[in-house]
Formats: C-alpha cells, structure tokens, sequence
C-alpha cells in the first residue's frame, strides 16, 4: 500500500544541451516549474524549502544529463547550519530527479532584497558532489558554501573541485498562493581552450542578463537562454532531453531494505504485533507490511 500522489505533468519539463563560439563552451538550459511544483506538493514545502529545493532539483537535472553512462547516478547533499538543515537530490543520466528536504517547513522574513531568503535558511554549511560511476567506490567533491544561494556554491564547486570555469544560474519563482510559477537555469562551461576574447564577451553577456526568473516569466525559453548568454557566438544545440521528478522506489525495494536490518531487528517487529509503516524521504511514499507479511520476510531471510 502506498499514499496516494497528484498527478505530475511529464513532457513538459526539458533541458537544451548546447555548445557556442566553436565548442569553446557548452551549455545546459532547464524549464523545471512541473518538477518543482509536483516536488512542493508531495513535501509540502514552505515557499523557502521550495525554492531552496527547486534549485537544487534543477541543477541535479543538468548535472545528471552531464554523465557519461547510462547507470551512473549523481547526488547532490547539503549540510547546513541554517534552519533547513540539509538538502538532498540524486539524478540519473536521463536526467530524471528526486529529492527532499530535512526540515520542509522552515519559515523566513524575506531578504532585504525583498526575495525568498535561501542564503540565510541555509547559512554555512557544505556541499556534497556524490558520483556513482559503477566502480568500487564513488567519486566524492566537497566544498564548503560560500552563499548558500547554491548556484554560486556550485559554481565555486566546479572551479575548486572540478577544475572547470562555470557560470551556474537557478531561480524559482512563486505564485501568492505558494504553487511554483517559474522555474529553471543554466549551467555554463568553459573548455580547457576557451579563448580570452571568448570569455570576455561571456561575461559581457552574462553582466547583462536579468535573473533566470524574470527571464522565464519573460517568456524565455531554455533555448531563448541559451541564445541570450551565448549572444553573438555560434550555437550548436546538441539535444533536448525531457526531465522530471522519479523515484524508483517500491515494496519489493524497500523489503530487501527490511531484510538488510537483520532477522532479530525483524522478530522484533513482529513481536510487537503491530503493522510497521516504511516511509520514503525521496517521494514521501508510504508503505505498510502487516504482521503475517513481516513472518514472510523472515523466513525467506533465513
């Protein structure tokens, strides 16, 4: 038995890759307002957790699709002192996303800007870059947060960690009723032989650009985006890959999660004679083994 979920708009979330000025940059550009509203729902999020959640969501999406193997799986953990307290998101090579937050519900003023004050839900903290790649061990980057904006801790995160010379954008924008408007970003790359002249006029273009936000409530697409901070180069789009919010998890998965606590842990729930309740942190999913179910999984545990 699971909870019952709302419905997700799929098809309609996507991210553009692209490459401009000769392959000298590439670019990831992200519509995610469907997966970041279908997230706020099933976490009742406050408006902050959301927003803070929502970037992360849409950064994960790109930084997923970026993998070169079909099974590798990227995470993507904030620790933090602020009154969120952590953040987790983990996305797969098609750029299917999952993710929650450790305390959905932190209220706070607004910013002096008059904005959804991440930095300070956030506060210090570190940031996690976890790569399962198949092999014995995962690659693990870590940085501390220089914002807690998160585009700028992870733009800090790929020139320290990575070596790569970035320019991460995430924005999302909510409605006076708290559903999610707008959201999306842009994740910019410099190759190893980007030219001077060519980061000049990047940072010339990317000077200029208004918020992700006001771009999308603008009617920007992620390929007007694209057009925007790559204004005046060549652009090559390489591909368009649907996104949204996935879990995989089932009972079957969770069982085997039952198994791995031991048969003692296992008589001991049984003992109890009472059903237990298995929730997951990803989607919220709620998952029932009655009694008799419990004595199953013992005895094929043996």
């Amino acid at each position: 038995m699971t909870c019952t979920k709302p419905e997700q708009k799929t098809g309609v979330d996507y991210i553009i890759r692209a490459t401009g000025a000769n392959h000298q940059v590439r670019i990831f550009a992200a519509s995610t307002r469907e997966m970041v509203e279908y997230a706020r729902q099933i976490h009742n999020t406050s408006p902050v957790a959301t927003a803070a959640l929502g970037r992360l969501l849409t950064a994960g999406a790109m930084m997923g699709c970026m993998q070169k193997g079909d099974k590798d799986i990227l995470t993507l953990q904030i620790k933090c002192s602020g009154l969120i307290k952590g953040l987790t998101v983990t996305a797969d090579a098609k750029a299917n996303v999952k993710g929650y937050v450790d305390n959905p519900m932190v209220m706070l003023p607004p910013s002096p800007a008059g904005k959804l004050d991440v930095g300070k839900a956030l506060d210090m903290g570190v940031l996690s870059v976890i790569k399962d790649l198949g092999l014995k061990e995962p690659y693990v980057g870590q940085t501390h947060l220089v914002s807690g904006e998160i585009a700028e801790d992870l733009t800090y995160y790929f020139a320290t960690s990575e070596q790569v010379n970035s320019s991460v954008a995430l924005g999302v924008l909510m409605e006076k009723d708290n559903r999610v408007k707008r959201a999306g970003g842009f994740i910019l790359q410099l190759m190893p032989f980007a030219q001077e002249e060519t980061i000049e006029r990047l940072e010339k273009n990317i000077g200029k650009l208004p918020s992700v936000t006001t771009m999308l409530e603008e009617g920007n697409t992620p390929e007007d985006i694209i057009a925007r901070v790559l204004d005046g180069m060549d652009v090559e789009v390489m591909d368009k890959l649907p996104t949204q919010f996935a879990c995989n998890c089932t009972k079957d998965r969770v069982e085997k999660a039952i198994v791995s606590i031991g048969r003692d842990e296992i008589q001991a729930m049984i003992d109890d004679k009472e059903p237990i309740e298995v929730n997951c942190h990803f989607c919220n999913s709620h998952y029932i083994f009655s009694i008799d179910e419990l004595k199953e999984i013992l005895n094929r545990s043996k």
